[in-house]
């Protein structure tokens, strides 16, 4: 059809479209969220956001089951969500085709840790393809639907945030048709209780065989002749990386990270004088190739972090390429709630009364910086509401109230069951759900709380307070959290009182309001004491004069949200523009 120029995650969603897949169905996370958003855009098909990437792979095992292809998109704590599912769906198999896209994150760019997601494939011996590009990722997803088909299973493709985001041109051609098929009952191979498991046990095996031989054989494992002694095996990104700093060297590039093509790969290394193994993160290709007895040369490959030709030069003890010097004097940038965020009044209020505060995933994690420094803990998605309940029943924050702050998005995801915990177990906690009607952190995606489907259409919204009294919980307040006043007297109120406890934070998200350019505020030189309060709210439009140490008010950042004013004794930050005035509510 054509050559177009597509970013990993974009040749994903297309190869998705062109292999027959009617539905995509995920959770969004960097750096997979814009695989589901590409998919949705095309003709013809269906996407939708799930609560949590476990439900979104149930439902995908569902559209499976009627022999309809399908995608599941997620990052790879993600599948640590769907990997109860994943796990005895490697035993039922498949009906129509299923491929789960899992988007790696080296060196945590917005990520809690780092995961190597080869290693599900041996752990539920289910396939894993890893594309080095865009052209490999296109061209993968649509082989991955057929081995998913054709030998009764789900396939794994492994991306990386480079792969995933990086552009590249991709030969595209057009859709092939697959259509559902009449359900037919068969409990035998759907319905894993142990007698018909261990059944299902033994075809998986023997699907492992023949897995092992399609990894022998197919034409998307390349061997690149070279000139060097050494041979080089990789697979993915970190073939990339390879081929840039040792581009005369032969070199075996692996489509599949599991099974691998052990034959192959000792052919190869037999005809080499030594073999170097290029990966990023777990030592996993070179650990499995000794596990089959072939050698393979120690280099120093760090196994934290991002790969990159510079590290890799250094690895094999080549010099590094002439750099330009950096830019001095740059100031820093570090990262900020924006301007206007309504989590700012909150982490703000809960400095104010002293309050231990167990945190989640979102954006609202950045209070945990300075100068709000208003978090204690982030683990995982939900996990603040449990973390939280624990603590609380330990006595170990002695007189200091412990409150647990979750997103609207990520209580849907995983705060539901932490909260029933609370009220069930009991314990002194007080949650604060902050509602911004969005998924923010990954781009302002749609989620049961918000009422927005994928599309951007209306759906039922999760009523929060409906919920938490549904769950128990006897007093559940609301407020909006960008009149400081009322926020911190109700956090003060809710934290004495004993029990659980839940306050909803309303108010939209920044970057969902049109704000007025003519709205802003500024210090009123004269008045301003240089106490810093203000400064400590942590708002990129508030810095401070380096001789006075007066607050000064960048009126390009400023959206007028007030919340600088409600703090300030000294009533010295003023309206600045005609449309710029302080609400009645807040005034």
């Amino acid at each position: 059809m054509g050559r177009l120029l597509l970013s990993g995650n974009e040749a994903i969603a297309r190869a998705a479209w062109e292999a027959g897949a009617q539905v995509g169905v995920g959770y969004p996370g960097t750096p997979s969220t814009e695989v589901l958003e590409a998919f949705s855009c095309l003709e013809d098909v269906t996407a939708q956001w799930a609560p949590n990437e476990k439900v979104a792979l149930e439902v995908a095992a569902g559209i499976s089951l009627g022999g309809v292809r399908v995608l599941c998109a997620m990052k790879h704590v993600g599948m640590n969500v769907a990997a109860d599912a994943l796990m005895t769906l490697a035993y039922t198999g498949v009906v129509g085709g299923l491929v789960i896209l899992v988007a790696d994150d080296p060196g945590m760019h917005s990520s809690q840790n780092e995961q190597d997601s080869r290693r599900w494939g041996p752990f539920a011996k289910v396939p894993v393809f890893e594309p080095s590009d865009s052209a490999d990722a296109y061209a993968y997803v649509i082989e991955a639907f057929d081995v998913s088909e054709r030998f009764d299973t789900p396939v794994l493709v492994r991306s990386t945030t480079r792969v995933s985001h990086s552009k590249g041109l991709v030969e595209v051609g057009e859709r092939t048709e697959h259509g559902s098929v009449r359900y037919a009952k068969r409990a035998p191979k759907w319905v894993m209780m142990p007698a018909m498991a261990r059944a299902r046990r033994l075809d998986v095996e023997r699907r492992t065989a023949a897995l092992t031989e399609y990894a022998e054989k197919t034409p998307l494992t390349l061997e690149e002749p070279g000139v060097g002694a050494r041979g080089v095996l990789t697979a993915g990104v970190a073939y990339q990386f390879a081929r840039e700093v040792l581009p005369d060297a032969p070199m075996l590039k692996l489509a599949l990270s599991w099974p691998l093509p052990e034959h192959r790969i000792g052919a190869f290394a037999e005809a080499a004088r030594g073999l170097a193994v290029v990966e990023e993160l777990d030592p996993y290709l070179a650990s499995s190739v000794r596990s089959m007895g072939i050698a393979v040369d120690d280099v120093a490959i760090p196994r934290m972090g991002e790969l990159d030709p510079g590290r890799l030069r250094t690895a094999f003890g080549l010099p590094q390429p002439p750099t330009r010097d950096a830019i001095p004097d740059l100031p820093p940038r570090p990262p900020m709630l924006c301007p206007g965020c309504p989590h700012r009044g909150v982490f703000a209020a809960l400095r104010s009364i002293g309050a231990v505060v167990t945190g989640d995933i979102g954006c609202y994690t950045l209070a945990a910086l300075a100068p709000l420094s208003a978090m204690d803990t982030c683990v995982c998605m939900g996990a603040s509401i449990g973390m939280g309940s624990g603590l609380a029943q330990t006595g170990a924050a002695g007189d200091r109230p412990v409150v647990a702050v979750i997103g609207d998005s990520t209580f849907a995801h995983s705060g539901l069951t932490g909260l029933l915990n609370a009220v069930y177990n009991g314990g002194d906690v007080t949650v604060v759900i902050l509602d911004n009607r969005t998924t923010a952190m990954t781009g302002r995606q749609g989620n049961p709380v918000s009422g927005m489907l994928l599309d951007g259409t209306p759906a039922p919204a999760l009523d929060l307070e409906a919920a938490a009294r549904a769950l128990g919980v006897s007093s559940v307040v609301r407020l909006n959290p960008m009149n400081l006043r009322r926020t911190e007297k109700v956090l003060r109120e809710e934290t004495d009182r004993p029990g659980v406890s839940v306050v909803i934070a309303e108010s939209p998200c920044a970057l969902l309001v049109r704000h007025d350019p003519d709205a802003s505020f500024a210090v009123a030189m004269e008045a301003c004491t240089a106490c810093g309060v203000c400064v400590e709210l942590g708002c990129p439009a508030i810095t401070k004069e380096a001789s006075s140490g007066k607050a000064i008010i960048d009126a390009a950042l400023c959206v007028a949200c007030t919340h600088c004013v409600q703090i300030c004794a000294d009533r010295a930050i003023k309206p600045a523009g005609p449309a710029c005035a302080l609400p009645e509510a807040i005034a």
